[in-house]
């Protein structure tokens, strides 16, 4: 058996993104139950350092992992059913014959709303010491009140966004707040619990890859979403106005794929504020990252450097304008308060010298993603003889379609061109041709969707950025990973040392 140490020291490794929500379940989304374990003996048998997930938290609207509720808290639907049935708090007859959909290759999110009401009758049996257990991880998580109280009122009162809630709770008028725990009490302790069962799966589950030398790549937003538990008590540190409404959100410019750019419509973040207290908020939240993931994927990295700033009232992207982010100074402190800990930078898209300089001099390895390589017209910096060591290469990420998708979808001229660079011979995979490329490559990591190794096409594709319904839902289907393939992927695995 590997050691995590040893694998973290590696030079060259190797990995798979695979979302939790795609593993496969009885129960209509993936969990921290018995196919994610069954998922780390078949990464450790295959010959892979790295399981890379999308972001844990609770989702908001759209069910995308980039828009979360909390950047603590994390997302109920992972929790296990069978695993509260072991551990005495479910029965398996009030889960085992609930419809969860009617697909085994998509998540229906809304067959499973029938979720609270299993897990309310697990709630109804925490037992003097599991409820102890529940108060020492409350005294252990600072948030936790906070994200508690605000999911109660939501379920109980008032549905709507918290900046639509009544002045006295929008405003957390301390009276108001004193009252709503006083009345919610039972409904705060529910929530608790979700939060409790939550982190008690992950952790074992993490402990158990470790335990198997598989180190686990995690993955935060730069941004809150403006109806999560983080905007609503900590205004401060947001660019709101005085009815604590956005004046400006996040966004990226009109470019070659958008004309009208993309507006995300997260508030801003006030930097100059979180300065002053040595950028609090953002070491606890990377704190809290870092217990629990081994390495920490960040999104959007060239926001720290300048950050692309659209008026609220702006319909489209086109009418932004960038401003100064933080710059070295937030890393040096991160560096300094948690030990230098293990993050990549997502450093995709249009990058300006200032961006490149600020990527350097944090030492944090970029982002290369294979389906950007290939255009014959130009020489990309995306093509693998490219690269500085110091990176991690990806077949493709969530926001890709899958590489045989990607291929199909080409311009002629790009395949001629991908084809020539592979010399890809007659009948030869499409998607093993570009794990190949990556796998060969000078990159110190290198990624691979499952999906690629799987040879699927783009009906398994994560996400389609810009577009708001049907994503977030591919499932890997049971029985889907092989012998056969495991044997092939240590073999590529191997023979390029990773």
């Amino acid at each position: 058996m590997r050691k995590l140490k040893s694998v973290l020291t590696q030079t060259r490794r190797g990995g798979i993104l695979l979302p939790v929500f795609s593993l496969p379940s009885p129960y209509g989304i993936g969990t921290f139950g018995k196919a994610a374990y069954k998922f780390v003996d078949f990464l450790d048998a295959a010959g892979q350092s790295y399981w890379q997930l999308l972001p844990l938290g609770p989702v908001c609207k759209g069910n995308s992992p980039y828009s979360s509720l909390s950047s603590f808290a994390g997302n109920p639907l992972y929790i296990d059913l069978d695993m509260l049935a072991e551990q005495g708090l479910l029965l398996k007859s009030e889960f085992d014959e609930i419809s969860w959909g009617k697909s085994e290759d998509h998540v229906e999110y809304g067959s499973l709303t029938k979720r609270d009401d299993v897990f309310r009758a697990a709630y109804k049996r925490v037992t003097p010491t599991i409820q102890a257990e529940i108060d020492a991880f409350r005294r252990d998580a600072p948030w936790l009140d906070d994200y508690a109280l605000y999911m109660a009122i939501q379920t109980k009162e008032h549905p709507g966004f918290w900046y639509e809630w009544p002045r006295a709770l929008k405003f957390r008028d301390s009276a108001a707040l004193e009252e709503a725990r006083s009345r919610h009490g039972d409904e705060i302790g529910y929530w608790m619990f979700l939060q409790y069962e939550f982190f008690l799966q992950w952790t074992a589950l993490k402990k158990y890859a470790n335990k198997k030398g598989i180190a686990i790549i995690g993955d935060i937003p730069i941004y809150a979403a403006m109806d999560s538990v983080d905007v609503w008590t900590n205004p401060e540190l947001f660019y709101l106005d005085d009815n604590l409404m956005p004046v400006e959100v996040s966004g990226c410019p009109p470019d070659a794929f958008s004309a009208d750019g993309q507006l995300w419509q997260n508030p801003l973040y006030r930097w100059d504020r979180m300065q002053r207290d040595g950028y609090a908020w953002w070491i606890r939240r990377l704190g809290a990252a870092v217990k629990m993931f081994d390495v920490t994927r960040i999104d959007h990295f060239r926001g720290f450097d300048s950050y692309y700033a659209i008026p609220a009232s702006e319909t489209t992207a086109r009418n932004g304008h960038w401003r100064e982010g933080p710059g070295y100074a937030f890393f040096a402190k991160v560096k300094a308060d948690l030990q230098n800990p293990a993050l990549i930078a997502e450093d995709l898209g249009y990058l300006t010298e200032s961006v490149r300089h600020l990527l350097k001099r944090t030492g944090y390895p970029g982002m290369k993603v294979l389906q950007f390589a290939f255009n014959p017209q130009d020489k990309s910096e995306y093509l693998p003889f490219m690269y500085d060591k110091n990176c991690v290469v990806y077949t493709g990420t969530h926001d890709n379609d899958t590489a045989l998708g990607w291929y199909k979808n080409a311009k002629n001229p790009e395949k001629k061109f991908f084809r020539r660079y592979v010399n890809l011979g007659r009948g030869a995979s499409i998607s093993w041709a570009v794990i190949r490329a990556a796998w060969a490559s000078p990159a110190n990591t290198a990624i691979a969707q499952i999906q690629d190794f799987l040879e699927l096409d783009s009906h398994a594709r994560i996400n389609f950025p810009g577009i708001a319904e049907g994503n977030w839902g591919w499932r890997l289907r049971s029985g889907a990973l092989s012998d056969k393939l495991c044997d092939e992927m240590r073999e590529l695995t191997e023979l390029y040392g990773r």
